[in-house]
């Protein structure tokens, strides 16, 4: 018996989330399909963003830290000339300027390229003195984020609108680091520029070696672009303009369609040791059935049971440990005094 045939369940899911969704609400079908509250995802996506969420199932939630570490490149419509509160459509105005020239546009993007020192946003999720920036924010306080160190590996004009020669919208792709804001990206890269800017939308395109190419719902969602962004922005507006002062019930939320419930089952993918070293984790194999029974059951750790030596791995490690057949069984660390644990098995 093989360990896919006991933790099917245990998985991940490339799911590309719809614009007007919170990242935790996409995941209530996904939920549904698995009939497993265990599902977390790797890196929130604001409401008005859409693209990829990489959603971790079952146990697979323990990893789900290590890959959201991972690089990440995004699609974002750009508007100059207009800053909000929460550097996107949903925000209140709060600075107006002119809008910038092409030249300036390009100009300050490569300034911002490489290695630099960026402020979160105030409306954020980081936590002060265990509240949400966000929340603080809202309420009306003062919120100053301390600056980090981030990289933009690439940024690249795919598409812009011009107005009498001065740039309105742009749709510009980037690629980077853990823990980059696009919203403040677009705020420093337009203030660079002599102008100011927010976001009108924002596209996830891929998550480490993960693309939104392969996720379930891919051919259902629309091409990413100027026109769809100010689309999507528009139908926003409207649904919040119809419910202003609007005393009816809510509708009942309307169940699942069983093929989307379908499709995501048979899209899980089972976590990989080419994943686990994108992980930054140790590879490990078992030598036999023999070896993946004594695993399931937590005996004592020899290295007689794996292909290599257990003596081999290095101080403070976490090592994916997979059967011959490259099936997921488990994590073992090592600590920095050389001793060697279960982390956590699929049994």
């Amino acid at each position: 018996m093989t360990q896919n045939s006991l933790n099917n369940i245990d998985k991940i899911l490339l799911l590309c989330k719809k614009p007007g969704l919170t990242s935790f609400g996409s995941l209530g079908q996904v939920k549904k399909a698995i009939h497993s509250t265990k599902v977390g995802h790797t890196g929130t996506l604001d409401s008005f963003a859409s693209g990829l969420l990489v959603v971790c199932c079952g146990r697979l939630t323990k990893l789900s830290s290590l890959i959201t570490g991972f690089d990440k490149t995004y699609e974002a419509v750009i508007e100059f000339g207009k800053e909000t509160d929460t550097l996107e459509y949903t925000g209140k105005i709060t600075k107006e300027g002119k809008l910038p020239t092409l030249e300036n546009l390009k100009k300050s993007i490569e300034k911002w390229t490489g290695t630099v020192d960026q402020i979160p946003p105030a409306f954020s999720a980081i936590h002060i003195d265990g509240k949400r920036a966000s929340g603080l924010a809202r309420d009306g306080q003062s919120v100053v984020l301390p600056s980090r160190k981030i990289t933009v590996f690439s940024a690249d004009i795919l598409e812009t609108f011009i107005e009498n020669d001065f740039i309105k919208y742009a749709r510009i792709s980037f690629t980077v680091s853990k823990g980059t804001y696009i919203r403040s990206l677009a705020r420093d890269i337009a203030e660079s520029a002599g102008s100011c800017a927010h976001l009108v939308g924002l596209y996830r395109k891929s998550v480490g070696s993960f693309k939104v190419e392969d996720s379930v719902f891919f051919n259902d969602s629309k091409s990413f672009t100027i026109k769809s962004a100010l689309d999507d922005r528009s139908l926003y507006f409207e649904i919040e303009n119809s419910s202003v002062n609007n005393t009816k019930q809510p509708k009942e939320r309307k169940p699942f369609d069983p093929k989307d419930l379908e499709a995501i089952c048979s899209s899980l993918i089972p976590f990989t040791p080419e994943l686990a070293l994108e992980c930054g984790m140790q590879v490990l194999y078992l030598k036999d059935l023999a070896a993946l029974e004594d695993f399931f059951h937590g005996k004592p750790l020899k290295s007689k049971n794996f292909i290599t030596s257990l003596h081999e791995l290095p101080l403070s490690c976490d090592a994916a440990v997979f059967t011959l057949e490259k099936d997921f069984a488990g994590v073992i660390s090592k600590n920095d005094e050389g001793k060697i644990s279960y982390s956590f098995v699929l049994n």
